[in-house]
């Protein structure tokens, strides 16, 4: 299975390039020209990812991006000219899994795609790894699916891979660089996006996210999941 796309682009010209791309790929793809069609597709079509403008007419990808967390967390890799820094963290910190600034290559675009849904295949198959239960959570590393007394909670792709990268190490200390390269698969990036990650998790798992209990800060070493909290697999 290839996979299908939304695309949210008010460019029409580029959203249709992109679907090219896709197309020449095996990926199918929609195009939405706002962030409100946007909705309005994927209450009638089951989608793998979203690569969304920023700039859109009425809602703005923002916008979108945050009322969309609220209840889904498809993959989200975000298309934008905006080339600041503030933008990426905002961005990140609502949930994108990736940032692409414009112009960009379609053919590198189209590959980055495909490594997002090579990420998110083994979705397919719950029973490829143990759960992992701490406290009243239930992690399934390759479900990524967490749930907390049997309810779903709501983490993004990236969110869930720092996740389930600090619960499968519990005990050991990482530093950014070290979660960075073990997450994003690079050696050399933006490193402050770690700590947008380890915040926006922070605020869906911990009781008070500002003296958190499942994931610590060690001064000098970076972060650590307490071992103390793992139950057990199941």
């Amino acid at each position: 299975m290839n996979g299908r796309v939304l695309i949210i682009e008010d460019e029409l010209e580029l959203g249709e390039l992109v679907q090219l791309y896709l197309s020449k790929d095996g990926i199918d793809s929609d195009i939405a020209s706002t962030a409100e069609a946007g909705f309005l597709y994927m209450s009638n079509t089951s989608y793998d990812l979203i690569t969304l403008d920023i700039n859109l007419p009425g809602m703005d990808g923002f916008e979108f991006l945050q009322k969309l967390r609220q209840s889904s967390d498809i993959p989200v890799l975000i298309l934008s000219a905006r080339e600041g820094d503030e933008d990426i963290v905002l961005g990140l910190g609502l949930g994108a899994d990736e940032f692409v600034n414009k112009p960009f290559s379609p053919k590198v675009l189209v590959a980055r795609i495909r490594a997002i849904l090579r990420r998110v295949r083994s979705d397919l198959d719950h029973s490829a790894s143990k759960n992992i239960i701490f406290d009243s959570f239930n992690l399934s590393p390759e479900g990524y699916h967490l749930e907390k007394n049997g309810k779903r909670i709501i983490l993004s792709t990236k969110e869930f891979e720092v996740l389930r990268f600090l619960v499968q190490n519990p005990g050991a200390a990482f530093s950014p660089d070290n979660i960075y390269q073990a997450v994003w698969g690079q050696e050399y990036g933006d490193i402050s996006t770690v700590a947008v990650y380890i915040q926006r998790i922070r605020k869906k798992i911990e009781k008070d996210p500002s003296n958190p209990d499942y994931i610590l800060t060690i001064h000098g070493r970076g972060y650590i999941f307490d071992e103390r909290k793992i139950k057990s697999e199941s």
